[in-house]
């Protein structure tokens, strides 16, 4: 196989991906809007390609109707989220890493929970002590294992979900 060939067929299989990805948001987008519908909620739903998985966020005006589909602490959409993940699956058959926000919610929440990340990195790096955090989501993990990478050091995931928790370790 030449260069020339390769790079093609890189190209190919990232634009396949590409189009995988916009299809699981579209019947994503499909089931949310359905959903809205049946729950006589107003909002308007956005996609996008992010960190190789589809990612879709369903906004409105009116952020009190969306708080209903939150839920305390993120409970309701973690819940939604898993269902239009098997949405997508049933429809495509393939596993879906969808990823979905609602109002804003997750944006914030990573916001919240990278600043986590680089307040317990400078405090390992401070005293040269590994720092555990209380226990978190899979999603809250990733934020905050990506946090600290970015700020140059290591974490690590223990225990059993549902109490699972980084643990910051020294460089």
């Amino acid at each position: 196989m030449t260069e020339g060939t390769t790079s093609t067929a890189a190209a190919e299989a990232g634009s396949d991906t590409l189009t995988r990805l916009e299809q699981e948001g579209e019947i994503a987008a499909d089931y949310l809007e359905g959903l809205l519908d049946i729950a006589d909620l107003d909002g308007d739903i956005d996609m996008d390609v992010e960190a190789d998985r589809a990612a879709v966020s369903i906004i409105s005006e009116s952020a009190r109707d969306l708080q209903k589909l939150v839920g305390r602490d993120g409970e309701v959409l973690e819940a939604l989220q898993e269902l239009t993940r098997l949405a997508v699956h049933r429809e495509t058959g393939d596993r879906s890493r969808l990823m979905l926000d609602i109002g804003g919610f997750r944006a914030k929440k990573r916001e919240i929970l990278a600043e986590l990340g680089a307040k317990a990195a400078n405090e390992v790096r401070s005293t040269g002590e590994p720092v555990k955090l209380d226990p978190m989501t899979p999603f809250e993990r990733k934020v905050v294992h990506d946090a600290i990478a970015a700020a140059g050091l290591r974490s690590e995931s223990e225990g059993e979900e549902p109490q699972r928790f980084v643990v910051v370790l020294p460089a």
